[in-house]
This record gives C-alpha cells, sequence and structure tokens, in this order.
C-alpha cells in the first residue's frame, strides 16, 4: 500500500506512485550459447557484472542480429537505466552510454517525462536494501520485476528533481575524493607492512648479522593436514578453515562447527600452533596464521599444521615470515594450478627456504615488527572507520534528499501532481486526435515491441 505524503514526509508538491505506474520497465535474455555465431555481431550485450563500469559504453561480448531475432534479449536506447536483478552484483545500477542489449540479469528502466533517471538511480541506491530483502529466497536472492515495480518512489517537481541530482552529486564527489584517500592509504598501508616484513628477514630492524638460510623441513617436526570430515553449521567445537585466515591471525566471525570426538581429539589446536593454507585461489595459497587460543578448535583439510620445534624457531617468527613476500615468491614458483585454484602440498611446504638466527634474535625481530604493525593496525582502523562514516554520510545525504530536506523548494516550480494529471490527459486525448499520427504511434509501437 502507498504511503500518504505525511507518512512519506514529503513536501505538497511531490507524488508518490509506484515505480511501474511510472516507468516501462524490461529485462533483457541470452541467446544459444550452441550457436558460436550469435556472439560475433556488432550489438553490444550487457552482462551485470558491467554495471560497475557506471556508463557502459564497451561490452565484452557483443551479439548478431540473428541471436536477436533468437531470444529474448532486445535492444535497449541510450540512457536507460539499468539494475542488477540477482547475482553477487544484485542491486548494481547503470547507465547505457550505447544502445545495447542485455542478459536476463539486468532490467532496463526507460525514459520518460515523469522522474528524471538519475534522481531514480540515486533513489533506487538508497532503497537497495529495502529491494534486497524483498527478493525471493532459494539459491539466490532475486528483484523480481514484480518487487521493482511495487516499489513506492516519491516524485518532486522536474526542476526540484534536477536540483537535488545536482546537489547530491556535488556531495558525493567531495567524498568520493575523500575515500579515494583513504583508499589509497590503505594501499600505501599493505605495502608498508610488506616493507617492514623484508627488512625484518634481511636482518635490517635489528641489525642481525647471524641470520642463515635452511628449510622449513629442518625447523619442524612434520606438516600435519587437517580434518576432511563433513563440518556442520552449528555443534561443539569451531572448525577453521582458508577463509578463516586474514592478515596472519583467525577471524571468527564465520565459522562451521564439529561434533565428532575422534576428529576433535586428532585436530584439536594448541596455543600458538602455525596453519598454513595448502589450497586457495592462485594469489591467496600459502597465506598463514598463528593460533592464539582464542578458543577450542580443529583445523580443516585446505590447512596443514607445521609442528615446528620450539627449541629453535620462534613461533610469531615463522608466521611472519610466511606471509612475506620472500616466502610467497618462493610459494607461487612451486605451486601446482587446478580449475581456478593453486595447490603447495606438505613435501613443497617443507622445502621452503627461510632466514633463521637464535632463539633471542628471532624474538627482538618478532618485537620490532609488531612495534611497527601496530601502528599499522591502529591507522587501519582509522582508515576503515572513516570508509563507514562516507558510506553513512551518503545514506544520510540521501535520506535527506528524498525528504525534500537537501536543496530548498522552488514555488514556482510545477507541482509534480499537475505535470502528472497533464500528462494522463495527453494520453486519454480522444482517438480521433490520436489518428492523426497514426502512422508514428504505428512505428513508436513497432519500436516498443522489438525492445
Amino acid at each position: 500500500m502507498l504511503k500518504t505524503k505525511t507518512e512519506n514526509k514529503i513536501p505538497e508538491s511531490w507524488e508518490i506512485r509506484r515505480l511501474g505506474e511510472i516507468c516501462f520497465t524490461t529485462s533483457g535474455g541470452t541467446p544459444s550459447r550452441k550457436i558460436s555465431s550469435y556472439y560475433e555481431g556488432t550489438i553490444p550485450w550487457v552482462k551485470s557484472g558491467e554495471l560497475e563500469k557506471g556508463t557502459i559504453k564497451e561490452t565484452e561480448e557483443y551479439i548478431s542480429q540473428d541471436a536477436l531475432k533468437n531470444s529474448s534479449a532486445k535492444i535497449f536506447p541510450k540512457g536507460t537505466l539499468l539494475i542488477a536483478l540477482y547475482g553477487a552484483t544484485i542491486g548494481k545500477l547503470g547507465f547505457l552510454g550505447v544502445d545495447a542489449a542485455t542478459n536476463q540479469a539486468v532490467c532496463g528502466i526507460f525514459q520518460n517525462d515523469i522522474v528524471d533517471l538519475s534522481f531514480l538511480k540515486h533513489f533506487l541506491f538508497f532503497n537497495k536494501r529495502k529491494l534486497v530483502e524483498q527478493s525471493a529466497g532459494g539459491a539466490q536472492p532475486n528483484i523480481s520485476q514484480a518487487i521493482l515495480k511495487d516499489l513506492s518512489i516519491v516524485i518532486p517537481p522536474a526542476n526540484e528533481q534536477k536540483r537535488i541530482v545536482a546537489k547530491i552529486e556535488e556531495l558525493f564527489s567531495r567524498l568520493d575524493a575523500g575515500v579515494d584517500s583513504l583508499k589509497k592509504a590503505q594501499a600505501q598501508l599493505k605495502t608498508y607492512r610488506q616493507a617492514v616484513l623484508k627488512w625484518a628477514f634481511e636482518g635490517k630492524l635489528c641489525n642481525t648479522a647471524n641470520l642463515t638460510s635452511t628449510e622449513l623441513k629442518n625447523l619442524c617436526i612434520s606438516v600435519k593436514y587437517g580434518s576432511s570430515a563433513k563440518s556442520k553449521e552449528a555443534g561443539r567445537i569451531p572448525v577453521l578453515r582458508m577463509g578463516n585466515i586474514q592478515a596472519g591471525k583467525f577471524d571468527w566471525s564465520d565459522l562451521v562447527f564439529s561434533d565428532d570426538e575422534d576428529e576433535i581429539k586428532r585436530y584439536l589446536l594448541k596455543k600458538n600452533d602455525v596453519l598454513f593454507n595448502r589450497t586457495n585461489s592462485p594469489e591467496l595459497v600459502g597465506k598463514t596464521a598463528i593460533y592464539k587460543g582464542e578458543r577450542p578448535a580443529i583445523f580443516a583439510g585446505y590447512l596443514i599444521r607445521i609442528n615446528y620445534r620450539p627449541e629453535v624457531v620462534n613461533p610469531d617468527y615463522l608466521t611472519y615470515y610466511m606471509n612475506s613476500q620472500a616466502a610467497k615468491n618462493y610459494g607461487n614458483a612451486v605451486k601446482s594450478f587446478g580449475v581456478n585454484q593453486s595447490n603447495i602440498n606438505g613435501t613443497k611446504l617443507k622445502c621452503y627456504p627461510i632466514p633463521i638466527c637464535t632463539l633471542e634474535e628471532q624474538a627482538r625481530i618478532v618485537e620490532e615488527i609488531e612495534s611497527r604493525l601496530s601502528v599499522c593496525d591502529k591507522l587501519e582502523e582509522s582508515i576503515a572507520q572513516g570508509l563507514k562514516q562516507a558510506e553513512a554520510l551518503k545514506q544520510s545525504i540521501l535520506k535527506k534528499a528524498f525528504e525534500g530536506k537537501l536543496v530548498p523548494q522552488n514555488p514556482d516550480d510545477e507541482p509534480a501532481g499537475v505535470l502528472l494529471d497533464r500528462i494522463r490527459s495527453e494520453r486519454e486525448k480522444p482517438v480521433a486526435t490520436a489518428t492523426k499520427n497514426s502512422t508514428t504511434a504505428s512505428k513508436k509501437k513497432k519500436s516498443c515491441t522489438t525492445q
């Protein structure tokens, strides 16, 4: 049910309508992949992942006229607002910078005389969470066209819509500049972290002159693969997996569990156990974390426990080294490749070259590393907070915009209700008047049908 203006806290000159009453929407389609010639044409064909571009002028794939005729794909005109209906990019928005077709995961919203599509884009962005929450269940969320068309949208006077868009984009531009600076600082901190580890294992942090090179197998008793038993969503004890390894530590926010007594006894972790990720995507395989006894846990099969010899190697020293660029370079040289994944088995792990020194020197190196990285941690917390605040501020700006509080109302603007009445009356003109332009109307109908 549509809310009243009072319930929506909007000015009297605004109106509220369902999106489907105001805008023509339709989704695209995918031509058969079995016919290769369908993908050798010149018609841009947009997939939902490409909405990240903002305004789309080029696409990864192009389809032919035959593909268009023999599928539900259709050409959307330049300027059409696009929204991703499902998948990883659900709710993403973009504009067509050229006439183009789309796949079925993308819905096109056509231009009209009532609502400015840039205004609507910001409104849909503001309501993304609401749309996703209403989406159908199942394997993945799905914003159906029914959900989209039923969305209540606010409609300010046409001139005010333009002023609102201009103000939003002015404020967002400033925020985005700040966000870019924060992200640049994040990247610089990541580079600095690796530099600290490089200096440490070159003997430059403590002026260590006694570093010698050895292989990991000389520092450990054995390496042990984790549990291959199936985990559960709930249970007695967490099972740490490759996704739980983050920046040399364990992230406990996404866990699976085990109740299997034999598995728990066999794979129970001890404080300062070092775990190596043997299988992952090529850029992540080899990441290593140290377990600090935060809570009882066991480890899964894609992880390897390095049963190091505490009389010759400090576990923190070992963990920091295994996350250094030097260790990553070696891992990259020896890893094997599968489908979308790489692997470094236990045999290759034991052959990792590692600089070593006395335990006392290792402890000093760890202390120097941590004194520097703790500063990085604090800075990264501040940056993360700044990014959250920027996103919250964007939402605050949009909230004000769609309550009529971002820009002043102009009493000379034509109220949205008057515009809607005028357009409705024009659509309801007598048939006799409409037949004067029958040829034009026929052409428009034909064009709309092909779309």
